[in-house]
């Protein structure tokens, strides 16, 4: 016989002990560290470059959103603002929700919003994301040649990634037509028809491809270039190192390994990216939970402002 209450569900318990475990770590970090000494950098930033990069970030959030939008531009033609509010609260899940599971808000938001299946939007948040770890990694890269130059084994080491990451989603939109014909011989059924909504939902034509890989580097090198310009003002770091340490951090929030709220390990991506510069680790760490704490406090700050725009009122089909 359980001794656990009938009321008390252990599931729903799970995620209430993972925060408390990742508060009480926060907590103990800052604790480490010194009050003091983490709001210590906030004082020397100048309010013109903070501003800055509030809108800078904000127009990352407008480009991901454009990014969607022209992505179903026949479904979404002039419904952009609820195609900010949609893609604003699945970053905002996603930065908050533990081990990638804020990705199943887009499929239900589209869904709820402009009632589209699941078969057409999941392959594209797929598609969405490999382009995302492309730019990532192709950035990464450029970052850690700015700090070590070729020819050293970290840069190195970023070869495999780029040899695989660079051609592939010009080999999934090539390989598409192919794909699509192997599903038409297979025999007419539930799944053949799933599977070539799925497929059909990928770009199409030249200009549909480029566009959405355009606007995923727009809001990349916006996005990244804002947390190294911020990372910068947290450290005393070259341009390069600011770039990595972002990318270090970000890069563990596009992975599956992801803490309910990326406590920890967004910390851990920037502080290994900036291990280079042998700076002390509680500035390390005050800097990694720095630029931490505002990547939140934007995503929170976004996804209140557009609780305002009203929801469609009947699906674009």
């Amino acid at each position: 016989m359980s001794l656990m209450p009938k009321y008390l569900n252990v599931n729903q318990i799970k995620p209430v002990l993972a925060w408390l475990l990742v508060l009480l770590g926060v907590g103990a970090v800052v604790l480490w560290i010194g009050p003091a000494q983490l709001i210590e950098p906030w004082l020397h930033i100048a309010p013109v470059a903070l501003i800055l990069a509030l809108l800078l970030m904000v127009l990352s959030y407008v480009l991901r959103a454009v990014r969607i939008q022209r992505y179903f531009l026949d479904e979404l033609r002039g419904q952009f603002w609820p195609t900010l509010k949609l893609s604003t609260w699945h970053i905002l899940l996603n930065n908050f929700l533990p081990m990638r599971t804020g990705e199943i808000s887009f499929p239900v938001l589209m869904q709820r919003y402009f009632a589209l299946p699941a078969t057409r939007t999941v392959p594209v948040l797929l598609w969405f994301r490999l382009l995302d770890l492309q730019a990532i990694v192709i950035l990464g890269f450029i970052a850690v040649w700015g700090i070590f130059g070729a020819g050293t084994g970290l840069a190195d080491g970023w070869l495999w990634p780029i040899l695989i990451l660079v051609p592939a989603p010009f080999l999934v939109y090539l390989a598409r037509g192919r794909i699509r014909q192997f599903i038409l011989r297979r025999p007419a059924g539930r799944w053949q028809s799933r599977f070539l909504a799925s497929i059909d939902s990928l770009p199409n034509a030249p200009s549909h491809f480029l566009a959405t890989l355009g606007w995923t580097w727009a809001n990349w090198l916006v996005k990244l270039l804002t947390l190294a310009f911020l990372l910068k003002n947290l450290a005393p770091v070259t341009v390069a190192g600011a770039l990595a340490g972002a990318i270090g951090g970000d890069l563990t929030t596009v992975l599956p390994i992801h803490a309910p709220g990326g406590f920890g390990t967004f910390e851990a991506g920037v502080v290994l990216a900036l291990q280079p510069f042998n700076l002390p680790a509680p500035m390390l760490l005050s800097a990694a939970i720095n630029l931490h704490l505002f990547l939140l406090g934007t995503s929170l700050l976004a996804g209140l402002l557009v609780m305002a725009i009203p929801q469609p009122k009947s699906p674009s089909l």
